[in-house]
């Protein structure tokens, strides 16, 4: 029936009595013209009337529910099959859900529909007719089928809008309603059966349970009499034994506070011997190592500044080629020697700062030592290159100066912003440092002059006013980066 009720209504066309009727009940002033459209002929005055009268029949009271499913249920069959722009604007959005969906989501606005549009309930009817043609026409011929089902019936009726439809509507909404009432006196009968039947059984039941809990009271009575002659004994027995609890219990409170105060007191005094212990060992420990980190540093500042006199006496001795045990009157007129000649007076010989030669007299003295801030020097005379392409250019120069020289030589590079630890294989005769976390080379390099002893030749080569007036004031000699580049670029 659904299958034949979604052929598209177009390839039909409308019945011209059902068109009729349609405009009839709607009661449109432009009725009859459209009757005498779709027919495509006068009507006969019989047909009219006949029209006329299915018009003026109307329900007087709403259509019962069971006849409402069923005619919303057909209408939501047939509604896919319409095409969209002869739906009513309010059903439109409902066309793509399945039919059971429609008929679930849609039933009021379906029912309105065909209520308050002839039109779209005559559309339904022609489904209708083509899905059940021979209810149709008997319904149409004023008899009613005795096997059909009368909400069938009752749902053809108020679509087709026969003859007579508002009483079919009305017995089936009857029907349907004294079915439902006798249907629920029956299950009110067979309810209260059963609820009698119940009853029964359980009086019958409360009879025996009662006889149950008599018997089974005296039978607890007899044993609670027993039972408290039990807990009277045993309250007496509760109430020595009671007693000795809290004498035992005093006894132990006692005894633990007592240890508690003995234990407190060892526990404390323990605690006193083991800070001593530690105060004591912490003591000697700082002794040991004071004593040993003194004991080495001043024994190689001692050693060295030796060393640099006595080079520095060598030096002298040779230049002069005088015995050791022989005075001269020039030995005793103050002068710059050669030999002994200190980074501050190279500085009166009347050479320029950027020249070469003053940096070879400066490394000439006896146990220089040469400390260079690398990035200092190396920002002035390639600034260009990546800091690790500066770092090994400048290295390799200060390899082969000190080859030549033979002067002590550290190269020191600010560490402060290094994310990961440098790798490098330090050039052979030069010292590489970084500065650590939180001190800047500058810091370093002063510290590296202030750890040289009072005495020894040292030249710290640097642009940077403040790291000269530091190391000036540590008796160090400072000269610019330039003099060291130029020093380099010769060969």
């Amino acid at each position: 029936m659904v299958d034949a009720a979604r052929e598209p209504a177009e390839a039909q066309g409308l019945q011209p009595a059902a068109a009729a009727q349609a405009q009839a009940a709607d009661a449109a002033p432009s009725g009859p013209a459209a009757v005498g459209e779709a027919a495509g002929s006068d009507a006969s005055v019989g047909s009219g009337e006949a029209v006329a009268e299915r018009a003026a029949e109307k329900l007087d009271r709403p259509l019962p529910e069971g006849v409402r499913r069923r005619v919303v249920g057909l209408a939501s069959d047939a509604l896919g099959g319409l095409p969209p722009g002869e739906l009513p604007q309010s059903l439109r959005q409902y066309v793509k859900f399945t039919p059971a969906r429609r008929a679930k989501y849609a039933a009021t606005a379906l029912a309105a529909a065909l209520e308050s549009e002839p039109a779209f309930r005559v559309r339904i009817a022609e489904r209708l007719r083509l899905g059940q043609p021979d209810l149709v026409k008997a319904l149409e011929s004023g008899s009613v089928p005795g096997a059909a089902d009368p909400m069938d019936v009752a749902a053809a009726a108020y679509l087709v809008r026969s003859a007579g439809w508002s009483r079919l509507v009305a017995e089936a909404g009857e029907e349907a309603e004294r079915a439902g009432a006798e249907g629920a006196a029956a299950e009110a009968t067979r309810l209260v059966e059963k609820l009698q039947a119940e009853l029964a059984e359980l009086r019958s039941a409360a009879r025996a349970d009662l006889e149950r809990q008599r018997a089974e009271s005296e039978d607890v009575r007899r044993e609670a009499e027993s039972l408290r002659k039990k807990v009277r004994s045993l309250e007496s027995d509760t109430r020595r034994a009671q007693a000795e609890t809290r004498r035992l219990t005093a006894e132990l409170e006692a005894a633990r506070a007592q240890a508690a105060t003995e234990r407190g007191a060892a526990e404390s005094e323990a605690r006193r011997l083991r800070h001593r212990v530690g105060e004591l060992e912490t003591a000697a420990e700082q002794g040991r190592r004071s004593a040993r980190e003194g004991r080495s540093v001043e024994d190689m500042r001692l050693r060295l500044l030796l060393d640099t006199v006595l080079q520095s006496a060598q030096g002298l001795q040779r230049e002069l080629a005088l015995p050791v045990s022989q005075i001269r009157p020039g030995d005793l007129v103050e002068a710059v020697v050669p030999g002994a000649a200190s980074p501050h007076d190279v500085a009166r010989r009347g050479l320029a700062d950027d020249d070469p030669a003053l940096l070879d007299q400066l490394l000439a003295i006896p146990q220089v030592h040469l400390v260079v801030d690398g990035y200092n020097v190396t920002k002035t005379g390639y600034p260009t290159l990546p800091l690790e392409q500066q770092r090994i250019r400048l290295l390799g120069g200060l390899a082969m100066l000190a080859q030549r020289t033979q002067a002590e030589v550290t190269c020191v590079f600010d560490g402060q912003d290094l994310d990961v630890p440098v790798i490098m294989a330090p050039p052979r005769g030069v010292r590489v440092r970084f500065s650590r976390t939180g001190e800047t080379a500058d810091e370093l390099i002063r510290r590296l002059v202030r750890a040289e002893p009072q005495g020894r030749p040292v030249v710290v080569v640097s642009t940077d006013r403040e790291v000269a007036e530091g190391v000036r004031k540590a008796g160090a000699r400072p000269v610019a980066s330039v003099l060291l580049l130029n020093r380099l670029a010769r060969p």
